[in-house]
């Protein structure tokens, strides 16, 4: 107590001090600029520091040595799977796990040692559903005002190439799947900038065209307004077309199996490829969350979060994070991999491939102070999920509890550890956000959740941007 009574003491007798030169509103002074700039001059060593850090990147000069070399790149338990993919400039992260949790499927199935599906082919229709959402969108909300909160964000987001679980589940669910060399990449899917953008203008115009049309006649019938905008899908088909190629209906494939042998595969639609090398229900999995700044074990949906009108919006269930590292476990140990995603800049040494909490320490060579827990850097933007990965490996202490997990990324070969990304298991609770697992090895108790009334939470929340 005596303690606390002298330190409010000294509080006390150090507030003019600390109150000379502030104005009454806050805003800077010639004081206050003395007082900052005389407390940089008695840094002893300031000078010597701005040298350093002004001629070299900040993230070279806070790597933290101690921990160089400590994580190696060894798994008790891996999925089976081989090759590396590469999203080149585009924001289709989530569709590359998506498909590349499922590979390791498809290369059993067919008996080969390498095999890539075409994410070109999904994005085509993805864009395309996307196009159509937001057109529907518009028409559904025609008689509210453009300053709407809706509104206004259906025009700031109309069309995006990021995406998550449910997009993907969704669009390859209706559309089945390819083999890459069907449907092979395209200058503007391997960086989709300039489509985006213009498929972004081309659908903002078509909107308004749609509203102008509601505005001159109020009681124009929903199928007058669909009739032009299938007419107006017809432009965004051929923009689509003339950058990714148009998809096909059907194909004949052939490929190598492991023995070097030729196969004539068939012929197949994208369909019935998807049951044959695939034939899993998607349906079957659950997205889970670990959001310390939501209540656990509810239900959550996020509107508007997704690619197609007939399609789903996104739900997941938000757990613990140690509950979710024994759904992760008794998948991989199944040899069956996970959608995963986490905000992978955060501690992210790429060129040794690890992530790791403490890797970069900037709060010592600036001399303050970055102490937030998850919780607080969601509710302050500071971390949220930025990016999809397969999650394919876990490495084990002696007592089966976690040490390290292993990412299969698709930033190509070059990038990481071969391809790969190690993230020790600190890091895993501290910036792992998604996780989606199949039924089979969820708890009933868990499952059970699913039939409760979800939590809507609207599609402007910075907690649920989609990955990129």
């Amino acid at each position: 107590m005596k303690k606390i009574f002298s330190g409010f003491l000294v509080l006390l007798m150090l507030f003019p001090l600390l109150m000379n030169g502030q104005s009454k509103d806050g805003s800077v002074t010639d004081d206050v600029i003395k007082e900052v700039r005389k407390q940089f001059s008695n840094e002893p060593k300031a000078a010597a520091l701005m040298n350093a850090v002004s001629n070299n990147k900040i993230k070279d000069l806070v790597l933290n040595r101690s921990l160089a070399g400590k994580v190696d790149h060894y798994f008790s338990y891996r999925v089976k799977s081989k090759g590396i993919t590469n999203q080149k400039s585009s924001g289709r992260c989530w569709l590359f796990t998506g498909l590349n949790v499922f590979r390791p499927t498809a290369i059993t199935k067919l008996g080969i040692n390498e095999f890539e599906f075409s994410q070109n082919y999904n994005f085509f229709w993805d864009q395309f559903e996307k196009s159509n959402l937001f057109l529907e969108s518009i028409i559904a909300s025609s008689n509210k005002p453009l300053d709407d909160r809706t509104v206004e964000w259906l025009f700031k987001n109309p069309i995006g190439d990021g995406g998550q679980w449910t997009t993907f589940a969704d669009v390859v669910t209706k559309y089945g799947l390819v083999p890459s060399s069907v449907m092979p990449e395209t200058k503007h899917a391997e960086s989709t900038g300039e489509l985006t953008s213009l498929l972004a203008s081309t659908l903002r115009t078509y909107g308004m065209a749609l509203r102008a049309k509601v505005k001159s006649n109020q009681t124009i019938p929903f199928a007058v307004l669909r009739i032009e905008k299938v007419k107006m899908l017809s432009d965004i088909y051929r923009i689509l077309s003339y950058c990714l190629g148009q998809p096909p209906t059907a194909f004949t494939w052939r490929y190598k199996d492991s023995n070097d042998k030729v196969v004539d595969a068939g012929t197949f639609t994208p369909q019935s490829f998807y049951q044959k090398v695939i034939g899993i229900d998607l349906k079957d999995y659950v997205m889970f969350m670990n959001d310390p700044s939501r209540d656990f074990y509810k239900l959550y949906e996020i509107q508007y979060d997704r690619n197609m009108t007939d399609g789903n919006n996104w739900h997941y269930i938000n757990l613990p994070v140690e509950e979710l590292k024994e759904l992760a476990k008794k998948s991989i140990m199944n040899n069956e991999a996970l959608y995963f995603s986490c905000d992978v800049g955060k501690q992210l040494n790429a060129t040794a491939g690890v992530l790791n909490v403490g890797q970069y320490q900037p709060d010592q060579l600036f001399s303050i102070k970055l102490d937030m827990d998850k919780k607080q850097r969601i509710q302050t933007n500071e971390s949220s999920s930025s990016h999809g990965m397969a999650l394919i490996g876990v490495d084990t202490d002696k007592d089966g509890k976690p040490v390290n997990w292993l990412l299969e990324n698709s930033w190509g070969a070059e990038s990481g550890h071969n391809g790969y990304l190690t993230m020790t298991d600190k890091w895993f609770e501290e910036y792992m956000f998604r996780l989606v697992v199949n039924k089979k090895y969820i708890p009933v108790e868990i499952l059970k959740i699913l039939d409760k009334e979800a939590i809507l939470l609207p599609p402007w929340d910075p907690m649920f941007s989609p990955e990129q």
